[in-house]
């Protein structure tokens, strides 16, 4: 049996004092729950570490990996917290040089080269880690790993890809055991969850969708892969039991199979249990229907998110949306939740890839027009393993490599956008929050009403006093406290080639030397 530590790192950085931070999302992460539970199906032991409410500060992860002692650290994180990546795998080696120390998540699954060179990371999983981090946990021979990159006398390894889960029924239940959902009782903001602690849950995975600013394939792959109505049903009866009272669905296009998301909602409704939910990462505006948001209605769903991301058409099919997303799609989807009792929040972006300041401004407007409960503006990055970040490199319109930049509320200027100003951006921002917030109308009345019939106006009103004085971009630096940053390796993303070796597996041996792959 070996000794797992899966760390979250911190999230305080990546929201600082914008506007956003008010929402700041603190819940158990579920990717860290899924790998657990297959390791602790293999036979191993795991205990967590959940940063994403603390400031980073090395000294708290060292003196947990003292105490514990153990075998693996496993670490996964996006692209705003890679830094503290890397700083965490300096300061794991520094401790001892027989630690495992492996990654996985978006950022490295998209630069998985990259990422180990300008760290002392051990190992990296590329893709769905549930089943690859067990084998690592099992000691296997690293070559005979699908899904891994790794590194061995000075050198980086490949191993062939790892095929995606296709029965999500086979996992393990996640590990809701190792959290103990009192300590996120009161750590999330009011606006995002009625009914503390709140938990995220997975029915589906996948997305068949191809945005250019969206990166959710690097970890869960193009298509769509769905759990039996029963499993999901099941999932919620053990968050319960383990005492969350609400649940915030992660599922990129839950809705997309109408007849499926309508029997998950039913076999909820027949477990008895008083659970609230939300779709919390934007459901797809076609796919709206008004007897599903019925049937979600009485499930205990009481929010739905849509990603409108532009008020533009032109914009809208230009990077990628793709299906049968119109603007006036939106606005019919909007309709269909609000009859069915469903509060509705909208997300918008600036800066997209074919915007202009006139399109900035059609979204601005739409936002405005729609008769929404909550909204969220957010500059348009350029994330690794996106299209967009595949095309601003290839181009040279990135103009920094340095991960703590890159979140979507930064002052930072990170591309050179082919029609916008870094400033311009900023500037329609700014704009977005006073003009479809501040002084619309619409929305403080419905906000108003909203606060009166559920007995939440002093919450709405003490939000809004913090939203009006928060910046609309985040101005602060960053406050993270590193190890030892003097000591990260670095690498060169605009000279240096990506080099690695292709790994060979048993029955694959051979006394010649590995030939090198240069890209």
């Amino acid at each position: 049996m070996a000794r797992a530590l899966l760390i979250n790192p911190s999230y305080r950085d990546s929201y600082g004092s914008a506007k956003a931070a008010i929402v700041d999302p603190i819940f158990p992460t579920l990717s860290i729950l899924t790998i657990a539970a297959m390791a602790e199906r293999h036979g191993h032991k795991v205990e967590l570490l959940d940063l994403s409410y603390l400031q980073y500060d090395h000294r708290v992860v060292r003196d947990k990996i003292l105490d514990y002692k153990p075998d693996v650290v496993g670490i996964t994180g996006t692209t705003p917290l890679m830094n503290q990546i890397r700083d965490l795998s300096v300061m794991v080696k520094s401790i001892s040089n027989d630690i495992l120390v492996v990654a996985g998540g978006s950022h490295v699954s998209a630069l998985p080269t990259e990422s180990l060179h300008e760290s002392q990371l051990d190992m990296v999983v590329v893709g769905e880690g549930d089943r690859t981090f067990a084998e690592i946990m099992d000691g296997r021979r690293p070559a005979d790993i699908r899904g891994i990159h790794y590194r061995r006398d000075g050198r980086i390894f490949v191993t062939p890809p790892r095929a995606f889960v296709e029965n999500l029924d086979d996992l393990p239940m996640p590990a809701w055991h190792l959290y103990n959902s009192e300590n996120y009782k009161y750590r999330i903001s009011r606006l995002l969850a009625k009914r503390r602690p709140l938990a995220m849950a997975e029915f589906s995975r996948g997305c068949v969708y191809k945005c250019d600013f969206c990166a959710s394939k690097n970890t869960m792959a193009l298509g769509f892969r769905k759990k039996s109505p029963e499993r999901c049903a099941e999932e919620v009866r053990l968050m319960h039991r383990h005492g969350y009272r609400e649940f915030a669905l992660a599922d990129d296009i839950f809705t997309s199979d109408n007849s499926w998301a309508r029997q998950v909602s039913e076999a909820i409704i027949k477990t008895g249990v008083d659970m609230l939910w939300t779709c919390t990462n934007g459901i797809r505006v076609e796919s709206a229907d008004p007897e599903l948001f019925r049937t979600m209605r009485r499930a205990g769903c009481y929010r739905v998110s849509f990603g409108f991301e532009t008020g533009n058409e032109r914009v809208l099919k230009a990077f990628g949306k793709g299906g049968r997303a119109t603007i006036e799609k939106g606005r019919e989807a909007v309709a269909m939740a609000r009859s069915a009792g469903i509060d509705t929040c909208g997300f918008f972006m600036m800066g997209l890839s074919p915007d202009t300041e006139e399109t900035m401004q059609d979204t601005i407007a739409f936002a405005r027009s729609l008769p929404l409960d909550m909204m969220k503006f957010g500059v348009t990055i350029a994330f690794p393993g996106t299209a967009m970040f595949k095309e601003y490199r290839e181009k040279r319109l990135i103009r920094s490599y340095n991960w703590d930049d890159y979140f979507i509320y930064t002052t930072q200027p990170l591309f050179a956008h082919p029609n916008l100003t870094y400033d311009k951006v900023q500037a329609y921002m700014k704009l977005a929050y006073r003009k479809a917030i501040l002084t619309n109308p619409g929305f403080i009345l419905r906000r108003l009403w909203r606060g009166i019939k559920t007995l939440e106006f002093f919450w709405d009103a003490y939000y809004f006093l913090a939203f009006f004085r928060s910046p609309s971009i985040n101005a602060q630096t960053q406050t993270a406290r590193y190890f030892a940053r003097d000591r990260w390796p670095t690498y060169d993303f605009e000279r240096q080639p990506i080099t690695f070796y292709e790994a060979r597996p048993v029955g694959r041996e051979s006394s010649e030397e590995p030939a090198a792959v240069v890209i």
